[in-house]
């Protein structure tokens, strides 16, 4: 065994450790493990319901309206309440614009500076040693369409904040609606940027994609993993329901098949919480930590389906979804993301057309005492789900399994490895003292490990927190 470790892996949202064994040239053995964990299902435990959407966002800056998102799907379900038509679209809106610049920044400022070099300097430099392929001139390009991207990307939350008040951690979503008016100027507000921001995905962003595909082919044919591909879906339409991002799961590579949330359970097998009060559903799962657990080596836990580990994001929706189904790599992964991005501009632009200027954006409601709520959808990286159980007006239980933790978990109770260990074997390693291999397999997930990790017990954990 030829042991080799990626610590703290870099560009990514908070650490994650990574350890391979390279033989002969390539990846034989993978394991990931999250090094942090968090607080934030214990903190909601004994409060009101209602501020649930806004601690929540607190989970991560840079994909906080995910949250909110699921936590007022779960509680429309434990109340038994709908928002208006505006506000389902403005939910909708503000949701939008979030995953808009997650993918533009993935891309240009996270996953890009694996296969183009910058300036000499700092923080550009040290770079990782690799096959940089792009001639002079196109390298020059993309860097300019970097800089670029910064401020596209930044634009993006402006369009955000026109319905959502702040960015990060938005002020208006609530159970039923949003608490911001659609009038006339707001709507022109938000149409004008998202004008701006389509036409230079349509012009810049997927063309440089697909140029970078043309330098890099060899990824389309590098980490593809077991082929189990899962969505919640994303952005319910008013009245019906109905997701215009549908769920689904593909298992093998198979047909698209119904998703059944019943079928989905946590393993903490190789995960540093107790097995005595492991409970596989996240309805009723509890989170006791045990840092010194034998074998563990993730605060990240182990999501199923069916005893399967499966792959959410933007490549999966596009497979489930139709619109994107040409493989299952790295390449795949990038692509599939901004035509994703492409597609959801053009879904705003019809939001906005279909909303009512001054139309009522939120239902006044009195909340009962007792519910229980599940709220599903994807976000940027994958399915996300908040669970919630409510007691004598308070939240008793609060439950949230996050993409990355789909994504990065280790291995389960039978031994399988979570699904980016598996798309990690067969990466070709040119330099093992360097692996920029691995980190073009890893990065092109997006993993947020600020979402992925959390904690119901914390005094269990005093210990580990001083």
């Amino acid at each position: 065994m030829t042991l080799k470790t990626i610590f703290p892996m870099t560009r990514i949202h908070e650490p994650m450790k990574v350890d391979v064994d390279v033989q002969n040239g390539q990846v034989v053995d993978a394991w990931i493990g999250a090094t942090l964990f968090r607080g934030f299902e214990s903190m909601m435990v004994g409060r009101d319901p209602r501020d649930a959407a806004l601690f929540t966002q607190r989970i991560c800056g840079i994909c906080s309206t995910a949250h909110a998102v699921a936590d007022t799907l779960a509680l429309q379900e434990a109340y038994q309440v709908e928002p208006p038509l505006n506000g389902r679209h403005l939910i909708n809106l503000i949701f939008a614009a979030d995953v808009i610049q997650n993918h533009l920044r993935h891309f240009y400022m996270l996953a890009l500076f694996d296969y183009v070099k910058g300036p000499n300097m700092p923080p550009f430099t040290p770079r990782m040693q690799g096959d940089y392929r792009l001639p002079p001139k196109v390298n020059e390009q993309f860097f300019e369409h970097y800089k670029q991207a910064v401020v596209k990307s930044a634009r993006a939350h402006e369009m955000l904040a026109v319905f959502g008040a702040k960015v990060p951690m938005t002020q208006t979503i609530t159970t039923t609606g949003v608490t911001e008016r659609a009038t006339a100027e707001r709507i022109q507000a938000y149409s004008a940027i998202l004008r701006e921001l389509s036409e230079w995905v349509d012009q810049i962003y997927l063309p440089d994609v697909l140029t970078l595909a043309e330098y890099y082919p060899d990824y389309y044919r590098i980490g593809a993993g077991y082929g189990n591909l899962i969505s919640y879906g994303m952005f319910p339409q008013p009245v019906t329901g109905a997701r215009e991002f549908a769920p689904g799961i593909i298992t093998n590579g198979g047909a698209v098949q119904a998703l059944d949330a019943s079928k989905i359970g946590e393993e903490i097998r190789y995960s540093w919480y107790q097995e005595k009060d492991y409970n596989p559903s996240p309805r009723q799962g509890k989170t006791v930590p045990d840092r010194d657990k034998p074998d563990a080596y993730s605060w990240v836990k182990a999501p199923r389906y069916e005893g399967k580990g499966f792959e959410g994001g933007p490549l999966a929706r596009g497979w489930i979804n139709g619109s994107y189904r040409r493989g299952i790599s790295v390449m795949d992964r990038i692509v599939a993301r901004a035509l994703e991005t492409q597609k959801i501009c053009r879904l705003a632009a019809g939001w906005l057309e279909m909303l009512i200027p001054n139309g009522p954006t939120l239902e006044p409601f009195t909340p009962p005492h007792t519910g229980d709520g599940a709220g599903l959808t994807d976000a940027m990286r994958g399915p996300l789900g908040h669970w919630v159980s409510i007691r004598s007006g308070k939240i008793q239980h609060y439950q949230i399994l996050t993409p990355t933790t789909w994504n990065f978990s280790p291995r389960d109770a039978q031994g399988l490895r979570g699904p980016v260990e598996e798309a990690l074997i067969g990466t070709p390693v040119a330099n093992p003292d360097s692996l920029i291999e691995v980190g073009r397999v890893i990065r092109s997930y997006d993993p947020c490990f600020t979402c992925a990790v959390h904690l119901l017990h914390v005094p269990e954990c005093k210990g580990y927190l001083d």
